[in-house]
């Protein structure tokens, strides 16, 4: 699975209808309104590095209301919930 974080830059008196745009996207796992240098943040979760091109270049920043858009993919996933499981893993 390739997770991508997007940052949107979106016309602010269109935040919350832009954000329920994206996250009714097909790859779009969630959507989260910021405060700060974004509006809003979108995760997106693809099979193949073609579908983010699809799902973010092709959908995503031809929303009305989104102005800009910021993509990092990530490479891996860190959480307390793995590391907890690897270090319980053999303790039965």
């Amino acid at each position: 699975m390739i997770t991508a974080i997007v940052l949107v830059h979106t016309a602010a008196d269109r935040i919350p209808e832009t954000a329920q745009t994206i996250a009714d996207l097909d790859g779009v796992s969630e959507v989260y309104s910021c405060a700060g240098d974004v509006d809003l943040i979108a995760v997106v979760k693809v099979a193949e590095h073609d579908q983010l091109a699809d799902v973010i270049a092709g959908r995503l920043s031809k929303i009305e209301g989104v102005r800009r858009t910021d993509t990092h993919i990530a490479f891996r996933s860190y959480s307390r919930a793995d590391t907890e499981a690897t270090f319980s893993v053999g303790l039965d």
